[in-house]
């Protein structure tokens, strides 16, 4: 297993490649996010809209869009034309890519988000990675710490475990996967390239490409009131 097999870097953030080598387990790279923005240096708007407010190392290409009332605290970096809702929080040690969707009321921290990520509502993304064309429906979670604490296990499609030694790992979600609305991704998931989660789901261990996860365990009971 290597990160290509999830996702290739695009060009739009060719200057932070040396950090995350291809053929590297795919959960390494969450190490590599903090280090990869080290060389960061501000750049922000002078005209910033109101209730916009940015602390530290903080680099948002010119063409991004943001309106009023979110918050960033670096080191981060934003790549071009992505957009950025109201209520948005970034909290330290994340890296966006071109075209992507940072949606209201979404906290973002130690991620990594490649091209055109769709993030738009109410959504936790922490200790996790998202491909290309990824997309996270409006509330899903990615769970990234144990009840326990204990360091995150992998549990793959083969039965077979694996130690990362990570506490804080959430999900790495391969190139075009998809997570339905309010689904919970468990601490150290893993989806393949154009997985998909069903909403109202809670999945964890490993989702090979292309496979849907569901979770149904009923049929819709209709009857008509009485009062």
């Amino acid at each position: 297993m290597k990160a290509a097999d999830f996702f290739t870097l695009p060009s739009s953030l060719a200057a932070f490649a040396s950090h995350f080598p291809a053929d590297a387990l795919p959960w390494t790279w969450l190490k590599a996010i903090a280090p990869a923005l080290a060389g960061v240096k501000r750049s922000v708007p002078a005209d910033l809209p109101p209730g916009v407010h940015i602390e530290g190392a903080v680099f948002l290409h010119p063409t991004v869009k943001i309106v009023s009332s979110c918050t960033i605290i670096g080191p981060a970096w934003i790549g071009a034309h992505t957009e950025i809702r109201p209520g948005m929080y970034i909290r330290g040690s994340v890296i966006v890519g071109e075209g992507c969707v940072l949606g209201n009321s979404c906290e973002f921290k130690n991620a990594l988000l490649m091209d055109e990520v769709d993030v738009p509502h109410f959504t936790y993304v922490g200790d996790t990675i998202l491909g290309t064309k990824a997309h996270l429906g409006a509330g899903v979670i990615c769970s990234n710490l144990r009840l326990d604490q204990k360091p995150v296990r992998l549990r793959l499609a083969d039965g077979s475990r694996i130690d990362t030694g990570l506490r804080k790992f959430g999900a790495i979600v391969g190139e075009q996967a998809e997570v339905g609305c309010n689904a919970v991704l468990q601490p150290g998931t893993l989806l393949g390239k154009r997985a998909l989660v069903f909403p109202l789901t809670h999945f964890g261990g490993e989702l090979p490409p292309a496979t849907i996860a569901t979770a149904r365990t009923g049929e819709i009971v209709r009857m008509p009131r009485r009062d």
